[in-house]
Parts: structure tokens; C-alpha cells; sequence
């Protein structure tokens, strides 16, 4: 089982973290935090006003103490993006080491199979995987059907079925075959499977910045360079009005009011969001798609597997007056033959209990041309002879046996009786004679209304997207409490409703495992891929979800308001915390000259060096202060966004404000006792 990461206070993640802290101190590495990178700069003048005035015998006690606290400002940034790091390091060993020690049994063009290790295949390969093998890369069945444990990927311990053809031929590599035999296509070649994807996500330097990221960088730089002007310009201000300040003090106050509080934390921060997104089994392709998961305001989710526990089962015949039981089940499974979805093998199982057969025993003869079920016609069925059996959706049945598109009143009626009670009817027919209804049943996903209740509570519309129709929709989504839904739904309608939401200025994201779901995901804001899924799925979406659960989207989106969240939060805090500093440090520099300042020094400090140092002191303590709720996230809450955001006021605005009074006060007092 993949390994997970325990408290960050984790003595294995500490160890290490303190030792990058330092090794981070190297421009080359710290340019990519500029806001650090300014500090290091100030650090090192401080330091040699420091040596420079030990060496000519000047007091330098004071100059000293503030090169301390400010290199440990420093350190402390670095020690809370090296912790974030760190907390997916074991986690990139251990894939590493799995990916290095797999092979592969690949089949030749002449049909031999060598041995070879899975680093070597590429893209197009078809590899052999047996009982007990590993699968050697990504890839999709193309033969055969396999029990895969998949807790080495995903942590989850039970075992689940994939084979060929359908929506669940994808598999991952690294996973184990725990019984059967599947020939297997490699569908990425070295370096870009998911398993380096993972890798890369949990070793920071190969993350990319989101855009949210990048725009907040620019704005701390150019507040930073806002105050190193004014803290520049104060030098001969101070001279002519004759007020004696030093480089050092200044250096103090321009590290005071800089934003270092969120420029220290906003690599941790960013970090320690995609590790939570990563704990949730989900690689993201994008940082834009991390970023858009924040605000989306639509959700696309598929009635079966999402809403309702997935494979719909028959659980009756209903004959048409006039017709046999024995008659509609032997017609629906001639049908259902060529139909491979887990409905259609339910569909042959059930008329087996009632036809009173086994396994093998109903065949349609060896002349019959089966008819498969696909996403566009949604029917399937056979040929044998001048018969042609259909079964399909009623819409769809309506239109291959009626010249008007319409079925007879008393099956009509029969439809929409099981479509009223929450169920889907499938229409049999033989020719155009219409032979009864199959009812197949759907049950809500324990919890389901419950989450669909909270997504409506962070603003986010659910739009339930499905191929039954309008009144089987109807009963789910009111079940269930879906905002809205599209019936008899097609690859061309998602694509088609997708652009108009797009177009009215929403945000879409939308979860799918299909070929017919390439399309849609593709336009999609957010896209999740099931990694159980087809490959054109896989490729069109940007993100792929290892666990295969479609109601992962769900806690996609809460991973993303809480990234989001954080972020705001602690810039709040930072910025307010300046105004505290502010109190403090600028009485102390003028405040001699001109008495009338003295009414800014409302915290009463002690002196203008214990004030100025207190600062100094409180902006480096606060960063290993919030780290942890760096790395753990503010914990999104079940409210509207202008509630969050009077709460975000109100804790981290008014909190930010008060507590560098309270904080520099108790240094200022300790200082003075020292």
C-alpha cells in the first residue's frame, strides 16, 4: 500500500527539512521566491555593517541582533516549503523504487514474448500480464479480463475488475493482476506515464506555479518594491530634518512592512495544496485546472455511478398485452447478447432464472448479425434471419419500428409508470412488433443528497447529465436534489450545453470515463478522467482520478476552494500585521525629534531599539507560527461566499491586526527584563 505521511511535526520530515532549510539559502535556488530572495539581500548588508563595526570597535550589538532574526525570517520560509516537500519525499521513493523494479513480458510482432524491464517499452506496445504479475506502464486492454489490485497506486485495498472493450479498460502502472490473463497496450511512453506524473507532483521543484500564484507573486514584489522606495527615500529625509538613523533600522522597517509573512508561506502553501489533492488520488495535468476547481460554479455528473450506485440491474419483465413472460425474456436476451454493459449482461442473467437456463445454454444461431449497443443509438440487439430484435431505450425503439416516432398508448403508459417510480425502462421489440418493458433499477449513492446539499451551499450548481429519459431524470434528480438535469443526453449535447454554461461566464467541471466523453472533457474547465477509463478520456481531461470514483469530483472542487481559501487568508494576515509594525517601529524613529509622534506609540514600548528589534523579532516568529495551517489548509465551511468572506475579516483581518500588538508587546516587555 502506497505509504501515507503522518503529523508534519513528523521527527522523519524534520530532520531533513532543517538541513534544506539552509541548503536554500542559495540565490540560485531563492530566486524563485523574490520576496525571500530581498531579505537574503538585506541580511547580508546587515551582516557586513555588523563585521564592519566589531572590526572598528563600534557598537554592533544591536546591528548583530537584527542580522540574527532576519537570516532566521529566512530559514523559517525555507524550513516551512522544505517541510511541504518533504511530506511527499517517502511517498516518491517508494514510486520510484516500484516503477524501477517492474518488468514487462512484451509480445513481438511474430507473436513471441521476451522479458524486458517496463523502463524500456514505448508507446503502442503490447505487453502479457498473468495472475500475480505487475502491470508493467499505463495502458488500456485490448484482450482479456483481469482482477487488479490497485492499492499500491491508490491506497485502497479492494479489488476491482477491468477488461477489455467498454469504460473500464484502463490500468495503471505498478498495479497488481490478482487472477486472469490480459494483453495489454502501452498507451505513454518512458518519463510520461502516471506514475511520473506522481512523482512529479510531490518533488516541488518540478511544480509548476499556478496563474492565482504567479498574479499574487507579482503583487508581493511590487509592494516590495513600493516600500524599498520609501524606506530609500526616508535615509535623507532623516538627514536633513537631522534625525539620526542607521542603514540597519531602516533594513529593519523595509522587512517589517514588506510582505514577508505571505511571501515566506506562499510556497508551503502552494505545496502542501496539491499534497492534499494528491491524498485524494488525483493527479492534476493543469495548474490551471487546480486553480479553476476553486471557482467552479458548475458540475457535470453522470446519473449512473455518480448519483446512483452505477450498473442499473434488471429486476423485471413487464410482456406488452397479449405476450408471453417467457416470450419477452427469450426476445431480451437475444438482445442484450452483443450488449457488453453491465446493464445488458443483467438483462441475460435475469431471463436465465426466469427461462430456467444456465450459463451457455441460450445461443442465437451462428447466421444471427448482432447489433451492438453504442452511446448514439442506444439500442442493441440481433439479426436472425428476417427478424430483427431490437432493445433499447424507448425513445429509440419508438423511432425504429413507428413511421411517427411514437410507441402504442399501453406501453407508453407501462414506460412512464416505471420511469415514474425512479426506474429505467429498457423497450423490447421484434420487428415492429412491440414486446414489453424491461424495468432496471437505480439506487441513490448513500450520502449523495447530502453532498449535492453541500455543493449548493458553496454556490455551485449540480447538472445531472444522462441518457434516460426526462421523467426517470426527474425522479432521480428530485431524489437526489440536483438543481437541474439533461435527458437523453449525447456526446453532442454535453459538448453543446458545456459551451453555453462557458459562454454565460461559468466555470464548468465535469467528471467522465468514455470515449464518448472525450469531447465534453476537453471543453470542460475541470476535467476528471476515471484512470479505469478509456485513453481518449484520459488524454482529453486534466486530471485523472487513480481511484476511479466519480464522485471524487466533489472533493476536487472542496481541495480547491480550500487552496484558494488559505491563500487569502494568510495574505490577510500578512498584510494586516503590517500596520501593527508600523505603530511600532515608526515612533521610534522620529519620535525624539518630533514628541508629538509619541502618541503613535501606543503599545508604550520601552525603547527604540527594543521596539524596532521587537518587530524585527515578531515578523520572523509568525512564519513557523502559521505553518501548519500552511501545510494543513483553513478548513472550508459550509456557508456562502460572502459569509466566508466576512469570516476571513474577521479571524485573519482582525486577528492580524491585534496580534502583532499583543505579540511585540510581550517581546518588547521580555527584552526589557533581559
Amino acid at each position: 500500500m502506497r505509504k501515507r505521511t503522518g503529523s508534519i511535526w513528523d521527527p522523519a520530515l524534520i530532520k531533513p527539512a532543517l538541513r534544506a532549510s539552509f541548503t536554500k539559502l542559495n540565490p540560485q535556488t531563492l530566486w524563485r521566491n523574490p520576496v525571500m530572495l530581498i531579505v537574503e539581500i538585506v541580511s547580508l548588508i546587515t551582516t557586513v555593517i555588523t563585521i564592519k563595526n566589531l572590526f572598528i570597535h563600534h557598537p554592533f550589538w544591536f546591528d548583530f541582533q537584527i542580522s540574527l532574526w532576519l537570516w532566521l525570517t529566512i530559514l523559517f520560509a525555507n524550513f516551512g516549503e522544505a517541510l511541504a516537500e518533504g511530506r511527499g519525499k517517502a511517498q516518491s521513493d517508494s514510486l520510484k523504487a516500484m516503477r524501477s523494479q517492474t518488468y514487462a513480458v512484451k509480445i513481438l510482432e511474430n507473436g513471441q514474448t521476451e522479458k524486458i524491464p517496463s523502463l524500456s517499452l514505448k508507446k503502442g506496445d503490447k505487453v502479457l500480464v498473468e495472475k500475480d504479475g505487475i502491470i508493467p506502464g499505463d495502458g488500456e486492454i485490448i484482450e482479456g479480463v483481469a482482477l487488479v489490485d490497485e492499492s499500491a497506486m491508490t491506497g485502497e485495498s479492494a479489488p476491482v475488475v477491468r477488461e477489455s472493450g467498454g469504460d473500464k479498460s484502463g490500468v495503471t502502472g505498478g498495479t497488481k493482476i490478482l487472477s486472469g490473463k490480459i494483453t495489454v497496450k502501452i498507451t505513454t511512453d518512458p518519463g510520461e506515464s502516471f506514475l511520473d506524473q506522481m512523482i512529479a507532483m510531490v518533488e516541488s521543484a518540478k511544480r509548476q506555479k499556478t496563474p492565482n500564484e504567479v498574479a499574487l507573486e507579482i503583487m508581493l514584489v511590487a509592494m516590495s518594491i513600493l516600500f524599498i522606495v520609501v524606506c530609500g527615500t526616508l535615509l535623507p529625509f532623516a538627514k536633513y530634518m537631522k534625525v539620526n538613523v542607521s542603514i540597519t533600522v531602516l533594513i529593519a522597517l523595509l522587512v517589517c512592512l514588506m510582505p514577508t509573512t505571505i511571501g515566506g508561506l506562499l510556497p508551503a502553501i502552494g505545496i502542501a495544496g496539491m499534497d492534499r489533492l494528491l491524498r485524494c488520488n488525483v493527479i492534476a495535468l493543469s495548474g490551471r485546472a487546480v486553480e479553476a476547481s476553486g471557482d467552479v460554479n458548475v458540475v457535470l455528473l453522470d446519473k449512473t455511478g455518480t448519483i446512483t450506485l452505477g450498473n442499473r440491474m434488471a429486476s423485471e419483465f413487464l410482456p406488452a398485452e397479449g405476450v408471453e413472460l417467457k416470450e419477452l425474456a427469450e426476445s431480451a436476451v437475444y438482445a442484450s447478447l452483443a450488449d457488453d454493459t453491465p446493464e445488458g449482461r443483467s438483462i441475460v442473467a435475469l431471463a436465465k432464472t426466469i427461462l430456467g437456463k444456465r450459463g451457455g445454454e441460450i445461443q442465437a444461431p451462428e447466421s444471427s448479425e448482432f447489433i451492438p449497443f453504442t452511446a448514439e443509438t442506444r439500442m442493441s440487439g440481433v439479426n436472425i434471419g428476417e427478424r430483427k430484435i431490437r432493445k433499447g431505450a424507448s425513445d429509440a425503439i419508438a423511432k425504429a419500428v413507428s413511421t411517427d416516432g411514437s410507441l402504442p398508448e399501453g406501453i407508453q403508459q407501462m414506460v412512464d409508470q416505471v420511469a415514474r417510480e425512479g426506474s429505467t425502462p429498457l423497450v423490447v421489440a421484434d420487428g415492429n412488433r412491440i414486446l414489453g418493458v424491461v424495468r432496471l433499477k437505480d439506487t441513490l449513492k448513500t450520502g449523495i443528497s447530502e453532498r449535492l446539499s453541500y455543493l449548493r451551499g458553496m454556490g455551485i450548481k449540480s447538472v445531472m447529465i444522462t441518457g434516460d429519459n426526462p421523467l426517470t431524470a426527474a425522479t432521480i434528480a428530485a431524489e437526489a436534489g440536483i438543481d437541474d438535469f439533461v435527458a437523453r443526453c449525447t456526446p453532442e449535447m454535453k459538448l453543446e450545453k458545456i459551451r453555453k454554461w462557458q459562454s454565460d461566464g461559468n466555470l464548468v467541471a465535469m467528471i467522465g470515463d468514455g470515449t464518448n466523453d472525450a469531447p465534453a472533457l476537453a471543453q470542460a474547465d475541470v476535467a476528471v478522467a476515471m484512470n479505469a477509463g478509456t485513453q481518449a478520456a484520459r488524454e482529453a481531461a486534466n486530471m485523472v482520478d487513480l481511484d476511479s470514483n466519480p464522485t471524487k469530483l466533489l472533493d476536487i472542487v472542496e481541495v480547491g476552494k480550500q487552496i484558494l481559501i488559505t491563500r487569502g487568508a494568510i495574505t490577510t494576515f500578512s498584510i494586516t500585521n503590517d500596520v501593527a509594525k508600523y505603530f511600532a517601529i515608526i515612533p521610534a524613529l522620529f519620535a525624539a525629534k518630533y514628541p508629538a509622534l509619541n502618541i503613535l506609540n501606543i503599545m508604550k514600548l520601552n525603547t527604540p531599539e527594543s521596539a524596532i528589534l521587537s518587530a524585527v523579532i515578531f515578523n520572523a516568529l509568525v512564519i513557523p507560527m502559521l505553518i501548519p495551517l500552511a501545510l494543513r489548509g483553513v478548513r472550508y465551511r459550509f456557508t456562502s461566499a460572502a459569509a466566508l468572506l466576512e469570516m476571513n475579516l474577521l479571524i485573519y483581518g482582525l486577528g492580524g491586526l491585534l496580534f502583532p500588538f499583543i505579540g511585540i508587546k510581550a517581546i518588547d516587555m521580555l527584552l526589557h527584563i533581559l
